[in-house]
């Protein structure tokens, strides 16, 4: 049985890099819960909601198998896969381990010059708030953490990050957005963005430890 359209999957620009562009929405969709755990979607859906044939859909979708975030049915589609609760305490016990000291170890050369971008990237994730698009949310909320851990300098960490990323499932962010509380985790990006500017890289840490966290607590059940 074919599913609800899935709110934040926009019609794409043909000109563009389509596959890219597809996989990152999936991947948002699968990680915010609006592609439902052990749902099956066929490529010509999802191709009818971005406006496009199901050519890129399915080449996007060979790229999120080989994640691990769907399986392939033949001759039905893509089921999305359910993460067991114990293999996302392991990835946020992981994410823990490497953002966290990562943060305080960037806060003292990040350039004065780079925070009215990092500014405006953090306010994307307040935007996609308001405009109530769970899909824009986390793409925005990617972009903006590997653009701190990209300070480092270390192209492997950040590719570690970003997979595990991938793996985890945001399932309470629908309530929490219904709720209007999501607001509060979005314009904590900016509340990281001052300790940084301040120098204050123990703080730093700490409100990124408060934020993965939430991964497990709020983010996760909604409560």
């Amino acid at each position: 049985m074919e599913t609800a359209p899935i709110a934040g999957l926009q019609p794409l620009n043909k000109r563009e890099r389509l596959r890219e562009m597809v996989a990152d929405a999936l991947r948002a969709a699968v990680i915010s819960g609006e592609m439902k755990p052990g749902a099956v979607y066929s490529a010509p859906t999802l191709g009818t909601m971005f406006g496009i044939s199901a050519t890129p859909v399915r080449e996007a979708m060979l790229d999120l198998v080989r994640e691990g975030m769907v399986e392939a049915l033949p001759n039905k589609g893509y089921r999305v896969r359910v993460v067991p609760d114990e293999e996302l305490d392991e990835v946020t016990h992981v994410r823990l381990l490497l953002e966290p000291p990562t943060i305080r170890d960037v806060v003292p050369v990040i350039p004065r010059a780079d925070f009215p971008r990092l500014r405006e990237l953090a306010q994307a994730i307040v935007d996609a708030v308001n405009a109530e698009d769970l899909v824009a949310y986390i793409n925005a909320d990617r972009v903006f953490h590997l653009a701190l851990l990209a300070y480092a300098g270390n192209s492997q960490l950040s590719t570690i990050v970003s997979e595990l990323r991938s793996r985890t499932r945001l399932l309470g962010l629908t309530p929490l957005l219904e709720s209007g509380r999501l607001e509060e985790s979005a314009v904590e990006h900016h509340r990281l963005l001052d300790l940084i500017e301040a120098g204050d890289a123990a703080g730093a840490q700490a409100l990124m430890e408060r934020h993965i966290g939430h991964v497990r607590g709020k983010w996760a059940r909604g409560t």
